[in-house]
């Protein structure tokens, strides 16, 4: 049976990497076989390319959208064909920190690429793979950033104008309207422990 892609997405500061590390935890627990992997990166390649979008340098200022945009979509392809298809294949769960959501809010709302376009060649790159499953953790803009403050531990990306996370955050709201059966949103101003009791409800009416 092949396996199923379940991602984690969100805004800068919204926990999703800690939940998926979680969600992680409980189904091993549980005996599941899966793989925890994140974009960009998730390969020697993908990660190389990771270090170019997301750490400060020099030439942060002079990155064109497009050329954000293609070097997302280079180590997605890396990606696929490396780590996910492959997991895919062997009937493992695969959960990914971002994937496809993440450019067409980032890129494409953030940045103001066609959505259309950032989809069809995500598509593309991907191989024709969209998740099955995708958690959207939602929290305040201000409260996010301030998480990534307080973690002393921020990228490029984090440190946009306050008008960009705006415009990534209608950029998921638009997606969780258009993919209600596939994208759960959750409030990720709650407890810890009641966010990771939302996403392990979700998992288990999905694919109940």
């Amino acid at each position: 049976m092949r396996g199923r892609l379940i991602t984690f997405e969100g805004g800068e500061g919204s926990g999703k990497s800690t939940h998926l590390a979680m969600l992680a935890d409980n189904l091993e627990a549980k005996g599941h076989s899966l793989v925890r992997t994140r974009e960009p990166g998730g390969t020697q390649l993908a990660d190389r390319i990771r270090t170019l979008l997301l750490e400060e340098s020099d030439c942060d200022h002079i990155i064109d959208a497009k050329a954000e945009l293609f070097l997302m979509l280079a180590s997605r392809a890396q990606h696929v064909r490396e780590i996910i298809l492959p997991a895919l294949d062997a009937g493992q769960i695969v959960l990914c920190d971002r994937f496809t959501d993440a450019s067409i809010a980032y890129q494409g709302e953030g940045r103001g690429l066609p959505k259309d376009t950032i989809l069809e060649m995500s598509l593309f790159a991907s191989q024709g793979i969209m998740p099955d499953l995708t958690f959207l953790l939602d929290i305040p803009i201000a409260e996010g950033l301030a998480r990534v403050a307080h973690r002393g531990k921020s990228n490029r990306l984090d440190k946009e104008a306050f008008g960009f996370h705006e415009a990534v955050q209608r950029g998921y709201a638009a997606l969780v309207r258009e993919n209600p059966k596939r994208i759960f949103l959750i409030d990720g101003t709650q407890s810890k422990e009641q966010v990771a009791s939302d996403i392990r409800e979700g998992f288990d009416a999905f694919f109940s």
